[in-house]
């Protein structure tokens, strides 16, 4: 199968949704042909180069597919789209045949959703997720909304990927496992690790407040 591809320098995940505003040439005939077709495109993760100009681009092989569920059309013909992830693939081979880059992909499954190990780990990595919503909340000086989270460790794998605070290359590593437990387990790791941080970050904060302001909690200057 031959998906239009869109580099991008952020990672998306299947049952994300994401705003994207087109309006290089190149792009604006890409999803032209996915709306007149019906057609998903792909977004790849930039290895090398930009998403705009003319520096060409060398994205990672696994990417999400992006299903356009609104298009509004600009009078200058710009448009702005928004679009769900549905499916991960590989890409086999990469076409330079269009403006737009294109590849070869094959479906890229994730297995293991429902497995024992599956099921352990997500019991396993739910109380991490609200530890770094509250520690993220302590260092940002803000109540983030939580909804419950999802039973099904699949979902609840790409939900925590989706929220992490974390590198664009820490989150391709995540779409590039390949089993949920696997995920999982990742993702334990690094909430257990942004936890830490974001703490020892608050901590080293009021630390530096209580030595420099007086007993009012003014900063009082000599």
């Amino acid at each position: 199968m031959d998906l239009p591809l869109f580099p991008l320098n952020l990672v998306l995940f299947p049952g994300q949704q994401l705003p994207l505003h087109i309006f290089e040439p190149r792009y604006r005939e890409m999803i032209g042909y996915c709306l007149e077709n019906d057609s998903p495109f792909g977004v790849v993760l930039l290895r090398e180069g930009e998403d705009v100009g003319p520096l060409a681009a060398e994205p990672h092989v696994i990417g999400t597919a992006a299903r356009i569920v609104e298009a509004k059309r600009m009078p200058d013909g710009r448009m702005y789209i928004m679009v769900t992830g549905t499916k991960r693939f590989r890409v086999k081979a990469f076409n330079q045949s269009h403006s737009y880059l294109s590849g070869e992909v094959a479906h890229y499954p994730i297995v293991n959703g429902s497995t024992q190990r599956a099921v352990k780990m997500a019991q396993i990595v739910r109380p991490r997720v609200l530890e770094y919503v509250e520690a993220l909340s302590k260092a940002t000086d803000s109540k983030l909304p939580l909804n419950r989270l999802p039973e099904d460790p699949t979902s609840l794998a790409f939900l925590i990927a989706m929220a992490l605070q974390v590198s664009n290359d820490e989150k391709q590593k995540l779409l590039a496992l390949q089993s949920v437990p696997d995920i999982l387990t990742h993702e334990n790791y690094l909430l257990w690790r942004e936890v830490a941080l974001l703490n020892h970050m608050v901590q080293s904060l009021e630390q530096v407040m209580a030595q420099t302001s007086g007993p009012t909690g003014y900063l009082f200057t000599n």
